[in-house]
């Protein structure tokens, strides 16, 4: 059974869909790659307390490791992705050869770029920590100013907490 819920950031609106009380996606506004909206299920908050005050945490500069539980559908291939994007620590970034390392493949950067796409998580699962091979920012689901903004917040150089 599946339910959403949408709240402010930042960011904009960001809406929370889970998926038998796990939390299954995190989408923000004219994200590339978002489902259709019917496929979120009922509309209901009980569902996301603890999502919603831990990213409260996030934007507050309080919290730098979300500890949700998490599903995460996709291929066994997105899934190690999903999985290496989490233990990219918070202010830090990652090249998509570097994960395409991690994983024991350098040659499948291409194939990591696609998979970081497809994340439904993101800011929990924190895609925007990759970047290109050079250093600069490269694609983002959300959009590259989104990235930017989420990157400077989580090296200090925002000025102060979003939230």
């Amino acid at each position: 059974m599946r339910q959403h819920t949408v709240i402010d950031s930042p960011y904009g609106p960001l809406t929370l869909v889970a998926e038998d009380g796990v939390l299954c996606g995190l989408y923000m506004t004219d994200q590339r790659h978002r489902p259709p909206e019917e496929t979120f299920g009922a509309h209901d908050a009980r569902p996301f307390a603890e999502a919603a005050e831990q990213l409260e945490a996030y934007f507050a500069g309080d919290l730098l490791d979300f500890t949700l539980p998490l599903r995460l559908d996709g291929t066994a291939f997105q899934r190690t992705v999903w999985e290496q994007l989490r233990k990219i620590p918070y202010g830090e970034t990652r090249t998509y050869g570097e994960l395409a390392a991690a994983l024991g493949n350098p040659a499948a950067s291409r194939a990591v770029g696609l998979a970081n796409g497809r994340n439904p998580i993101g800011i929990v699962v924190p895609c925007h920590r990759v970047i290109g091979a050079s250093g600069g920012l490269t694609g983002y689901g959300g959009g590259l100013e989104r990235k930017q903004r989420l990157l400077d917040f989580e090296r200090g150089t925002a000025g102060a907490a979003l939230f």
